[in-house]
């Protein structure tokens, strides 16, 4: 894995979301800073924790303008039953290929129960306007996602 960071161009990307809409980070980046957030699988325990941290938290975040694009590997009609189940109040992106969490380097080796397997890594991007990664989220719970986001985001 060659994960980003800090300074590096962010991959543009254009995904359908749960809705079957397509979603750029070009357009999202027009509207201000984008949180791309990479979780492993839709509806697991730890996933829900995480994306219910950041629907609860849309309000700080719209403060700042920040949008919140959610990155997984699943299809899309799963990723709308879960938005549909938890309520989510932002895009979920399918990247059924991983083809851009194999771009921003999360996509990897990773060991479970003694398995070992390729999936994604639960890391957290800050996209500046500019386009460029403006911080790198790698060391949070994914109950206290939103709350790292959000001091950091108070910071820039």
């Amino acid at each position: 894995m060659n994960t980003l960071t800090v300074g590096d161009l962010a991959p543009q990307f254009s995904l359908q979301n749960q809705f079957d809409e397509t979603i750029s980070l070009t357009d999202a980046l027009k509207e201000g800073p984008v949180l791309v957030y990479f979780y492993p699988k839709a509806s697991t325990p730890g996933c829900t924790v995480q994306a219910q941290g950041l629907r609860d938290s849309k309000a700080e975040l719209a403060n700042h303008k920040v949008t919140v694009l959610g990155l997984s590997p699943d299809p899309v009609a799963k990723l709308l039953k879960f938005n549909d189940k938890q309520e989510l109040n932002f895009s979920l992106l399918s990247d059924e290929d991983h083809a851009i969490a194999d771009a921003f380097g999360v996509w990897g080796e990773k060991k479970f129960m003694g398995k070992i397997y390729d999936g994604i890594h639960r890391l957290s991007f800050l996209i500046g306007q500019d386009g460029k990664v403006a911080h790198v989220f790698d060391k949070f719970k994914t109950k206290n996602h939103h709350e790292v986001v959000l001091s950091v985001i108070a910071e820039h």
